[in-house]
């Protein structure tokens, strides 16, 4: 099964080996990896931010959230030392519907190696039907916001208003340097020798720029990544408005927006219930997750189809 990753659909849950935490669909990426690093890392806190949990005061929050999202899932599973415990793990083998049956869980805390069946031994929270994460998700709008602001910042440095002076040995260049320093340091007075103007009494110097109004679109590259960032709200489950239309907003358009919010969602939400359900009944545990913020709080109470 595994030769058809990739080309064929996607039934099996091994699909999820395309998706690991290093993959991208970018076709492009910025120059400064450190700028995507640390807008994926800002997308990824937004991302699990979603919904609310209530796990075991055992477990570690941080820990469970960072795997299940970035993985995909993660299993439960009950150890004489530690008790009931999630862990990360990876499955194998097959039943009748290409599901794996196993998982295999290694930790150096952990004699040996386990291997607990899936639904008899241990249970495993599944964010997303194909057994996926979000890191592709994460990494593609990561990407887009590192380069707009890349682009914004290069922009920003050429539009800066630079001046040229000319001059004639390395002791006049000293004197330019001295004079700039103070100018753009605030004196108010700046008293220069009369030979670094022309014989007609013009000055030497002169401003290098090119257009600068036309050329500066840093306002319209912050403006797109915001919309960026909105999209990447959508697609997690985060409300947002449709800033993009600032005129004649009816209330249609801002619902029809918020249930494309909340569509994607509501499906991961249901995975992860039915895990929460079988976890508890296995392991007599009381998990819950519920949203953060209500789909009603989300569309204001607004019936569908009222104008404003």
């Amino acid at each position: 099964m595994a030769s058809n990753i990739g080309y064929g659909v996607p039934e099996t849950y091994d699909y999820i080996n395309a998706y690991n935490a290093s993959f991208s669909p970018s076709t492009i990426h910025v120059k400064n990896t450190g700028l995507q690093r640390f807008f994926s890392r800002y997308l990824f806190q937004k991302a699990i931010s979603v919904f609310e949990w209530k796990l075991p005061e055992t477990w570690n929050r941080d820990y469970f959230l960072y795997v299940l999202y970035s993985w995909g899932f993660i299993g439960v599973v009950e150890t004489d030392k530690y008790g009931v415990i999630c862990q990360a793990g990876a499955p194998y083998g097959y039943d009748i519907y290409y599901q794996p049956t196993n998982l295999i869980i290694t930790n150096p805390l952990l004699k040996g190696s386990l291997q607990p069946r899936i639904g008899t031994e241990c249970t495993v929270f599944k964010l997303q039907p194909d057994w996926g994460g979000i890191a592709d998700l994460v990494n593609y709008y990561a990407d887009m916001m590192a380069l707009c602001a890349e682009t914004a910042g290069v922009n920003l440095l050429n539009s800066h208003l630079s001046f040229v002076f000319p001059a004639k040995d390395k002791g006049m260049a000293e004197t330019y340097k001295k004079l700039f320093d103070k100018v753009a340091g605030g004196e108010p007075c700046v008293v220069i020798d009369k030979q670094l103007f022309k014989e007609d009494g013009t000055q030497t110097w002169s401003p290098f720029q090119q257009n600068i109004g036309q050329n500066y679109i840093v306002d319209k590259v912050l403006s797109d990544m915001r919309k960026i960032e909105a999209m990447f709200d959508t697609d997690c489950g985060i409300p947002n408005a449709n800033t993009s239309k600032r005129e004649r907003l009816i209330t249609d358009e801002v619902n029809a927006n918020n249930i494309e919010t909340i569509t994607r969602c509501e499906l991961w939400l249901e995975e992860l219930k039915k895990s929460a359900d079988a976890t508890n009944r296995m392991f007599g545990t009381d998990i819950r997750v519920t949203w953060r913020h209500e789909p009603d709080d989300v569309t204001g109470g607004v019936e569908y189809g009222t104008n404003v």
